[in-house]
């Protein structure tokens, strides 16, 4: 590449880190096409909906929507590549994911003109610098997306119900990933959800993974469940390590309230990547499952204490242990609407299924995220596409090549 190509390339995103600043939502794709054609290309975003079923473009201010499941763009997606096709007029046309640090928010379309040129689709260094300008608009999006409204339409598709309102936004990005650890995690039905929750924590070696699901599905079950992600953060940010304290600084938050009880199940977990020591306690939850060697090995955890905001006696033990994982160990835990689940004919999702899906994602290879997006999917078709409680995944992988197997298209590692 010709140095003044280089300089070019330097210029457009000097132009979009400034023009950052300043941007509103609808302007975002519009801006990028009119930065990148001084390249001789054309760009457009397409952000991915909270189900993943759906790209809404940015450029048609919403108005176009593809597929997820069934388009080049929505494989690229899947993947985490960076792949090749053909516009309506037969050009060439990359399809480029878009993150948020490592969080899927969607896919760049990127047009390369006359279809002479169609050899550049397979250009390392293009590719590599489209790369760039994606992660830098999709960090540029998850910045907008906290003060757009209409963003967040374009994100969840469609209208949410107050509790579910609530408790999005709570919830931290739904994949991260270190050298050594990714962490993904999804929520169904997006639109509704009222109890179930997700959340995590990185600092240093020390990681804090946890899933809540309160009891009933409204207003109050969310809010619940916010005490509940509210008082274990405000633990572990006070400096309390010790599981069993933190529950009970919940149990104290949630069991506090004026009116009718109520209480969360919960597992609090926490995973030492130095060393792959794995602590559990769990507050009447479903036990996280072990994948090693692409095989479910057995549950994790100890016996069950009582569920969140439910206060136990003085004096009564509650049970915290350990596990020594092995690299390459994926945790998935859920919550009951995984498994509960039913079909037409009243028969559960269950665990035997949930098992076999986890089992035959591994061994396909599937990063973290594409594993459970592919489950909910599966809980959602079972119960034909409405589900009438909420289900929560969320699956973390100890290993050191778990950034490459989600996105294998990064030509920059």
């Amino acid at each position: 590449m010709a140095t003044s190509e280089h300089v070019v390339w330097a210029r457009l995103l000097a132009r979009l880190v400034d023009a950052g600043h300043l941007l509103v939502a609808d302007q975002l794709a519009a801006t990028l096409d009119a930065e990148i054609a001084e390249l001789g290309l054309t760009a457009d975003l397409l952000v991915v909906d909270a189900s993943q079923l759906v790209l809404t473009s940015l450029r048609t201010v919403g108005n176009e929507q593809i597929d997820l499941v069934n388009s080049l763009g929505g494989r690229a997606y899947q993947l985490g590549e960076i792949l090749a096709g053909t516009a309506d007029d037969g050009t060439p046309v990359l399809w480029v994911p878009v993150l948020d640090g490592t969080d899927r928010i969607g896919v760049m379309r990127v047009g390369l003109g006359d279809p002479a040129g169609c050899g550049h689709v397979d250009d390392a260094e293009l590719r590599g610098r489209l790369w760039i300008v994606a992660s830098l608009m999709g960090h540029i999006v998850a910045t907008k997306t906290v003060y757009s409204d209409r963003l967040r339409r374009w994100r969840s598709n469609g209208p949410i119900s107050a509790p579910s309102e609530l408790l999005w936004q709570l919830l931290p990005p739904r994949t991260f990933a270190t050298d050594r650890l990714v962490v993904s995690a999804v929520l169904e039905p997006h639109d509704r959800v009222a109890g179930d929750a997700f959340d995590y924590n990185v600092d240093g070696e020390l990681v804090d993974l946890a899933v809540f699901d309160a009891v009933g599905h409204d207003l109050q079950a969310s809010i619940t469940t916010a005490l509940a992600i509210t008082a274990v953060r405000n633990a572990r940010r006070a400096g309390v390590e010790d599981l069993v304290a933190i529950a009970a600084h919940a149990d104290g938050l949630i069991g506090g309230r004026p009116g009718p009880p109520q209480f969360a199940t919960a597992i609090l977990a926490r995973l030492d990547v130095g060393t792959g020591q794995l602590t559990i306690l769990n507050a009447g939850h479903p036990p996280p499952l072990l994948v090693r060697g692409g095989r479910v090995v057995k549950e994790l955890g100890p016996p069950p204490r009582t569920p969140l905001g439910v206060r136990t006696p003085a004096g009564t033990d509650q049970p915290v242990t350990t596990e020594q994982l092995e690299p390459g160990d994926r945790l998935l835990f859920y919550s009951d609407g995984v498994v509960e689940a039913r079909d037409r004919h009243g028969a559960f999702f269950g665990e035997e299924r949930l098992v076999e899906m986890t089992e035959h994602a591994a061994a396909s290879g599937l990063s973290a995220p594409e594993t459970l997006r592919r489950l909910a999917a599966a809980v959602l078709e079972h119960q034909g596409g409405l589900l009438q409680d909420d289900a929560t995944l969320l699956l973390a992988e100890w290993s050191a090549d778990a950034y490459r197997r989600m996105y294998p298209g990064d030509v920059l590692r």
